[in-house]
């Protein structure tokens, strides 16, 4: 017999095999096997992963599941890092009257955040754009506006407002077309870089927040008129900020842009502004006529500030309005 008819009579012989005697699966019980034993094997292999799954639960005393409180974990350690090091910085009396407090607190961030993508070469979660919106922000914004006078800051709106809106739109757009012209220069190699994303890190850097400027007003008892000025400035500059930031990164994401777009734009610049007052004077007298009721219980007082304030921010957000301001 030749070779090739051999193996034509090997692979046929193979064929049949498998038609006859298929090959059986783990559990299945052959043609051969009775009934009664195959039920009784297959009844014992039940009761072998049974037990199996009941000695699993019963031998584990402990557990770890970091994923389930990662987020709120990481914020809380966050927060604690920034009031240690506030106390430590003022354990030494010398070092915030060469550094200021806010320039020390940005270095032991970002020592921390290089160590972080040092060890894991990624930002951590909590570092998200939506975490710090949602759940950074609202207490700094909540004791800048509480501890703020009500009433210097009311007889100076006009020109708080000035300040605060059209320098901070100058400074954006400043920044924003210096640095594409800066792009433009061929020894840089920075041609890549679009208008609307010099004017993107324009809004994200044009707010300044004086608190090393206000440390020292409050030193030196510098004129009130002076001192509400820079304060409310400061703390309306971070809503026209956030506003630019958010507009400007949705014209970053469009592939092209219309005049109608842009003019959406300045129309979306105001709502925002008004609608977070709208919301935030809202929550405001819903918590005044909520505490009228709180004479006898004033223990919960401080609660209700505290949730009529988160909840007034939030609904601004829900709308897409403005959640500083509110």
């Amino acid at each position: 017999m030749l070779p090739g008819s051999l193996g034509v009579g090997i692979r046929k012989d193979a064929q049949w095999l498998l038609l006859t005697h298929p090959p059986t699966q783990a559990g299945a019980c052959p043609a051969t096997q009775g009934q009664s034993s195959c039920s009784s094997s297959s009844s014992s292999q039940e009761l072998g992963s049974t037990q199996d799954n009941e000695s699993s639960l019963h031998t584990v005393f402990f557990s770890l599941d970091y994923q389930h409180v990662q987020v709120p974990f990481e914020i809380t350690l966050w927060i604690m890092l920034a009031s240690l090091a506030k106390i430590a910085f003022h354990l030494f009396n010398k070092l915030p009257s060469v550094v200021p407090e806010s320039c020390l607190l940005i270095f032991v961030g970002l020592i921390m955040g290089g160590i972080i993508y040092g060890l894991n070469d990624k930002s951590p979660p909590v570092m998200d754009s939506d975490i710090f919106f949602l759940y950074l922000l609202p207490p700094i914004v909540l004791d800048a506006g509480y501890f703020m006078p009500s009433r210097p800051f009311f007889e100076n709106i006009g020109t708080i407002l000035l300040y605060a809106v059209v320098g901070t739109i100058w400074n954006v757009f400043g920044i924003g077309f210096s640095l594409y012209g800066i792009c433009q220069v061929k020894s840089f190699h920075l041609q890549d870089i679009s208008l609307l994303h010099n004017l993107w890190f324009g809004s994200l850097i044009a707010a300044v927040d004086p608190v090393a400027v206000l440390s020292v007003f409050e030193e030196i008892h510098v004129n009130e008129k002076l001192h509400i000025l820079v304060f409310g400035e400061s703390l309306l500059n971070d809503a026209v900020s956030v506003v630019l930031y958010k507009l400007f990164r949705s014209f970053c994401e469009m592939s092209t842009i219309k005049t109608m777009d842009v003019f959406a734009g300045i129309g979306k610049f105001f709502v925002v502004g008004i609608g977070g007052v709208l919301v935030g004077l809202l929550f405001g007298m819903i918590a005044a006529f909520t505490t009228r009721f709180t004479k006898n219980i004033r223990v919960i007082e401080p609660l209700f500030v505290f949730l009529y304030s988160y909840l007034s921010y939030l609904t601004a957000e829900i709308f897409h309005l403005s959640g500083i301001v509110a």
